[in-house]
Order: structure tokens, then C-alpha cells, then sequence
């Protein structure tokens, strides 16, 4: 599984550091701490970000959550124990 943030290149670098932080769940505060600016900026910087419409989109690679089975037929024409019927 891979994140990406769509529409990234509308927005400016500080713009992505802080959209990839919140997006990534980290508080304002923390945000503020670790790149040096106050929390109002990081408000005022992801707001911005949001206007400009970025999106954010998980990449599942295959069937990582077994949403579609395992490809195999062996849950077709199991009985009620879960052992195959016998022709």
C-alpha cells in the first residue's frame, strides 16, 4: 500500500510538509515544534492547501485486505462442515 497526495504541485513546499503531517494524523502543535513556525501558520498553510484541492489516495498493490479471496476454488462446493462435497 502506497499514500499519494494528488494536486501536490499546486502547492507550495511548506504547503506539502504540512499537508503530508496532517495527513499523516500529527497535531498542530507538533507540526509548529518540528518545522520552526507557529501553530497559526500551520493553520493558515494546510487551509490554503485545501483551497487549492489536493487529494489524498491509498494505492492497494493486489488484494491486500483479501477483498476478492485468495483466487482458489476451494470455498466452491464446500458442505456445511467446510469439507468438499463428493461427486
Amino acid at each position: 500500500m502506497r499514500i499519494e497526495i494528488r494536486g501536490a504541485e499546486r502547492l507550495s513546499f511548506r504547503e506539502r510538509q504540512v499537508v503530508a503531517l496532517k495527513e499523516m494524523g500529527t497535531s498542530t502543535e507538533v507540526i509548529a515544534r518540528r518545522l520552526g513556525i507557529a501553530a497559526g501558520t500551520v493553520a493558515t498553510l494546510f487551509n490554503r492547501a485545501r483551497q487549492k484541492g489536493y487529494e489524498v489516495v491509498m494505492i492497494l498493490e493486489g488484494d491486500p485486505l483479501a477483498l476478492f479471496g485468495d483466487g482458489s476454488d476451494e470455498d466452491e462446493g464446500a458442505g456445511a462442515g467446510g469439507e468438499e462435497a463428493e461427486a
